[in-house]
């Protein structure tokens, strides 16, 4: 379910480690598939095809180009570009690792009302990574991923939800399905500037 927040009996083994890690970015291209329709929506018509080839360049584990691609499209308003970007910040393909700069582009996808991005988001929230702890913006995020989901997410992105719900009060429970319908918060979207991060949102400084 693309989540390693909750406790486990036991530690997984390597090769559990590698399955999962191959079945996230299956599960994240899946989710992703309808993003080159979507992409019409946010790209001009001279744009769409470097989307495209930057998607078959990620297809084909050419990480390097993809991110190279993506970083073009992605200050130009491009949300599913966006949305690769965190992907790939998040677990280092052809990017260095960078919870920050992952939050920040799945932020930036957030406003224009992606599931997959609110819902890693909102992972990103629950586990502390890139953004404070917080459940209640956790819960509020994935909750407008599970109300914008396709069938085979809405399942798995359910149990994940109430997963993050058993963990508020009652009390905030109810402040947290008030944030998903006032919607994501706005704010400035330029995450990166010739290397410089710009938040729209408080980060954890160490």
């Amino acid at each position: 379910m693309g989540i390693v927040s909750f406790a486990q009996t036991r530690c997984p083994s390597i090769a559990a480690i590698r399955e999962w890690k191959q079945k996230s970015c299956q599960q994240f291209l899946g989710a992703l598939s309808g993003a080159t329709v979507c992409a019409a929506l946010f790209c001009t018509p001279a744009s769409a095809d470097p989307f495209r080839e930057g998607m078959r360049a990620f297809a084909a584990h050419n990480y390097v180009k993809a991110a190279q691609i993506f970083t073009d499209l992605a200050p130009r308003g491009n949300a599913a570009a966006q949305t690769y970007l965190g992907y790939m910040y998040e677990y280092g393909k052809g990017v260095p690792q960078d919870f920050v700069v992952a939050a920040a582009w799945y932020h930036c996808a957030s406003q224009q009302g992606v599931p997959q991005a609110l819902y890693q988001l909102g992972l990103m929230y629950d586990n502390a990574q890139g953004v404070p702890q917080d459940y209640v913006m956790a819960y509020a995020l994935l909750n407008l991923a599970v109300a914008g989901a396709g069938d085979k997410q809405r399942g798995p992105w359910s149990r994940v939800r109430d997963a993050v719900a058993s963990k508020l009060s009652l009390v905030e429970r109810s402040n947290a399905q008030q944030m998903s319908f006032a919607g994501v918060p706005e704010g400035p979207c330029v995450p990166i500037v010739t290397g410089v991060k710009m938040l729209p949102f408080p980060v954890i400084v160490p």
